[in-house]
């Protein structure tokens, strides 16, 4: 491979992208580069603050139930045409139509969150997005939805929508070599690298390799043991941050799962609980990521969480004690239940080691783990969308540090897209009511406290940590990544 030419910014994913329809997208990697193609109303920067994009300024009603957003003037579509508010409550509108049968971020996880029920353009520039009932954090949340163009999409199938990508963005797609390379070209002259090339490379001592060798500016999820080969090279470095994607293992508690073996156990929140104590998440931080790292209480990244939980220590023998008294002792072979534990290793960092450590401690306190690895994107993605992914799984959930609420919001309803646990606890949902009736935020911060507990102690995840992301990034680049994993590049440029 020939070094980046300086015109070019090229990063090494380890996973490929599924899709390119904005709606369709359910991941932070595909998000990260559909999000150069796709402009959005506002943004969230990376210190939490509301920014400006395609629009200049909203207003809120009274009542809390409709945003009104200005765009800014002279956007224009990559097809040539004007960007303008019918573009932008099609956007909306077409994530939302059930004959889309779309289950992505969008619909699965922004419009259950803020119970989004229309959008509608009320003049050239002008257009309001309806909620069914006020959101406090909705203003967030509707800055991650990709505005596209409503003439461009009308005249294509939704698989024809998958590859082709018309958007608002900073830059275009030119090519996309499945498996291979995504290549994008500069449309707004203001952003730094006029071409983006994506290549996408799985194995992280393959990644390594490649940034050592000049052949890429930036590699995510940098495996542990290659951190000293890179900043030994002197012309790339590893730039560590605290991240804020929620790493955990799911119960998935739906009345399917529970016909599995082990799907029954784990309906009873004795038996979550217990496992909670069978899994010593320090020393994986410690050992498999190089990093220390405290436990997770929660769904919450600190230091919005509840300050009153301490973290699950690991404790075997209490973890026995609990399975033995909640009805599922040791048979004569020495195991309690069988049980199946999903995953698709390769998007996170050391992921198949995480995942052998966590089945290995499960099968110490007498679980028969069937662990069922498969290949990420097209395989596990399509069961987690489908919340179909269990009796156990492992997976990583985007956070932010701007607010609770968007954490907590993954669960904003028992049938949320991204509830792929099927929890139904009435102590957490029924509460997002009073979230939403709050007057102030210290009433709200009692709620969300109140909930939290319910979390930690009842709640459908096994809580492990909050993955710190490890970049290599060339010296040649000047480039600042972000503690909440969103790789955006228009700012970049070649250092000084």
């Amino acid at each position: 491979m020939a070094a980046p030419a300086d015109d070019t910014i090229i990063v090494g994913l380890s996973a490929d992208i599924t899709t390119m329809d904005p709606a369709a997208i359910s991941s932070r990697d595909n998000s990260n580069v559909a999000r150069h193609v796709f402009g959005t109303l506002f943004t969230i920067d990376g210190e939490g603050k509301e920014q400006p994009d395609l629009a200049e300024s909203y207003d809120v009603s009274e009542d809390g139930l409709t945003y009104t957003y200005t765009l800014k003037e002279g956007l224009t579509c990559h097809d040539g045409e004007a960007l303008t508010a019918e573009d932008v409550a099609y956007s909306f509108n077409r994530a939302k139509d059930p004959e889309n049968g779309f289950t992505g971020n969008t619909p699965g996880f922004v419009f259950s969150s803020i119970a989004f029920e229309s959008a509608e353009a009320t003049g050239e520039l002008t257009v309001d997005i309806n909620l069914v009932a006020p959101n406090p954090i909705a203003f967030g949340l509707i800055d991650e939805v990709f505005i596209h163009c409503k003439d461009s999409y009308e005249a294509m199938t939704l698989d024809e929508a998958s590859s082709n990508p018309i958007g608002s963005g900073p830059y275009k797609m030119a090519e996309w070599i499945r498996g291979s390379e995504i290549n994008m070209d500069r449309v707004d002259p203001e952003a730094g690298f006029e071409h983006i090339k994506w290549r996408i490379i799985p194995e992280a001592s393959t990644r390594s390799a490649e940034l050592i060798a000049g052949n890429v500016d930036i590699i995510t999820n940098v495996a542990p043991d290659q951190m000293e080969a890179i900043n030994s090279r002197g012309n790339a470095e590893v730039d560590p941050v605290q991240g804020t994607r929620r790493m955990y293992v799911g119960f998935n508690l739906s009345d399917a799962m529970a016909e599995q073996p082990g799907g029954d156990a784990i309906q009873d929140p004795m038996v979550r609980r217990a496992l909670q104590y069978a899994v010593d998440v320090p020393t994986i931080c410690k050992q498999l990521l190089n990093f220390e790292c405290e436990r997770m209480t929660g769904i919450v990244n600190p230091p919005n969480a509840n300050q009153d939980l301490e973290p699950y220590p690991y404790d075997p023998a209490k973890a026995e004690e609990m399975l033995d008294e909640a009805g599922w002792p040791r048979g004569d072979d020495g195991t309690r239940f069988p049980i199946r534990f999903q995953a698709g290793p390769g998007r996170y960092l050391n992921d198949a080691s995480v995942i052998q450590a966590i089945a290995q401690y499960l099968g110490d306190v007498g679980l028969d783990v069937e662990l069922d690895i498969m290949e990420w994107s097209s395989v596990y993605i399509p069961l987690i969308r489908e919340r179909n992914a269990g009796p156990l799984y492992f997976i990583g959930s985007g956070g932010a540090l701007w607010s609770p609420l968007y954490d907590m919001a993954d669960l904003s309803a028992v049938d949320a897209g991204t509830n792929y646990t099927h929890w139904d606890d009435p102590r957490w949902f029924d509460r997002w009511d009073d979230l939403n009736g709050a007057e102030t935020e210290e009433e709200r911060r009692v709620i969300i406290d109140e909930m939290l507990e319910v979390f930690y102690e009842d709640g459908p995840w096994l809580h492990l940590y909050f993955q710190p992301d490890f970049y290599g990034v060339s010296k040649r680049l000047d480039w600042t990544p972000r503690p909440d994993e969103k790789v955006y590049l228009w700012n970049a440029g070649l250092a000084d």
